[in-house]
């Protein structure tokens, strides 16, 4: 296969389809994402035998326990694929809303349009209903997308794909509006990375390694975040059970997620009181424990932190812990060490809450609840494409209408400038 040549055909056919998805109706999209969950109920057993060679496969070049985790297709992931396609198609469709339709004293009428970005390129790893949740969003949002799934989930990938074609045939949309790359060569996303001809934005999912890589070599713009090291700050005045339940949640609810803490950070003041009580409760759940000096004087079992640990995302259960003068001490941490993700500050003072909010600079930034809450599911955006955390176009978790811009409109009646 010449891959430039198919990756080509593959942008032209989904710039084509751009321009018919950009104008198809809000009942024809989610007649679309309710005929695919209707052909994914139908073919579980088709999907079931794919992701079984996939899992063969991966099990053979000895991917780790985590890795077959992720790339297996259980029914209850497969329900979850179906129920999340019912989910978007009951979301309100953001395309042509108008905004701000304000009279000029010219006379004309100025105001800005929700309109879809185009064509969207989703590079993943592993994890093949994320095939599924990234089709439908950028379904609904009206874009046309090409997906290029992870090379150890292709068999599991395009039993999916069918089933999205089936979906868009139904609903008379192009069934080139949803592209599923069919080589696993890696110069294929070499050469969708650079297409901006056809490509209008690249949304990377997978590694830190995978993201530094696109970002680097992206001639199209790429909406990312590379990492996820979330803090948890408590306060002097904090609550202490909202302290003690905020900082075992956002550890220890799940260890592999972006939004999961990496550093806690303590208030001397209160440190005493607290972190034997937290050592205890985290101990009881295997994670590691790693602290600054002062830290390991109230905890003198522990492990040193060393410069790396404030730096690292562990997607494990490991914590590293650090006691801090103040918030001013935390704020200049977080934003020093921190990933711009996700933090965190557990607060009775409405002041210090309010100076936290402001001077934080990250995508998310909460007070008195878990770090976890970064979701889009959550947030209330009723599915994510993924997290951003650059400042331009998107920020925090991407859902329908990260996935759209606007444009200004100019509603007249004949005039002309003078």
């Amino acid at each position: 296969m010449n891959i430039e040549a198919y990756m080509t055909e593959l942008g032209e056919r989904a710039r084509t389809a751009s321009r018919l998805m950009a104008r198809a109706d809000t009942a024809n999209k989610n007649k679309a994402l309710m005929a695919m969950a209707d052909a994914i109920d139908a073919n579980r057993v088709t999907l079931a035998e794919a992701n079984t060679l996939d899992m063969q496969s991966g099990r053979d070049k000895g991917l780790d326990a985590a890795m077959l985790d992720r790339l297996e297709l259980t029914p209850a992931r497969i329900d979850g694929m179906i129920e999340g396609l019912r989910q978007v198609a009951a979301l309100p469709d953001p395309i042509g809303g108008m905004r701000d339709m304000n009279y000029r004293p010219s006379g004309i009428q100025v105001g800005k349009m929700r309109v879809p970005l185009g064509v969207i390129g989703i590079i993943y790893e592993s994890r093949p209903n994320v095939t599924c949740e990234a089709a439908s969003l950028c379904l609904k949002s009206g874009n046309a997308s090409i997906l290029r799934g992870g090379s150890e989930a292709i068999h599991s990938n395009q039993a999916i794909a069918a089933c999205i074609r089936q979906g868009l045939s139904a609903a008379g949309l192009p069934q080139e509006a949803v592209q599923v790359v069919e080589t696993t060569d890696r110069e294929a996303v070499g050469h969708m990375i650079a297409m901006p001809e056809y490509v209008d934005v690249i949304v990377p999912r997978g590694g830190k390694g995978l993201i530094e890589r696109i970002s680097a070599d992206a001639r199209v713009p790429v909406i990312k975040h590379l990492d996820g090291i979330c803090h948890v700050f408590i306060d002097a005045e904090a609550d202490k059970s909202k302290a003690l339940n905020i900082a075992i949640n956002a550890k220890t609810h799940r260890y592999g997620t972006c939004n999961t803490m990496e550093t806690l950070l303590v208030d001397r003041s209160v440190a005493g009181e607290l972190l034997p009580e937290l050592a205890e409760h985290y101990g009881q759940l295997g994670v590691e424990l790693r602290g600054c000096e002062q830290t390991r004087e109230l905890l003198p079992g522990i492990q040193p932190a060393t410069a790396a640990d404030w730096d690292t995302e562990y997607l494990a259960p490991v914590l590293a812990v650090k006691l801090v003068a103040d918030m001013a001490e935390a704020i200049a941490h977080i934003n020093r060490h921190g990933s711009h993700h996700t933090d965190a500050i557990v607060t009775e003072n409405y002041t210090k809450a309010r100076a936290f909010l402001r001077e934080v600079d990250s995508s998310s930034v909460m007070v008195n609840a878990s770090t976890r809450f970064a979701d889009g599911f959550e947030y209330g955006l009723g599915a994510e494409i993924g997290i951003s955390t650059d400042k331009i176009h998107a920020r925090g978790p991407v859902g329908l209408e990260g996935l759209t811009s606007e444009k200004y409109v100019v509603l007249g009646d004949g005039q002309v400038r003078v």
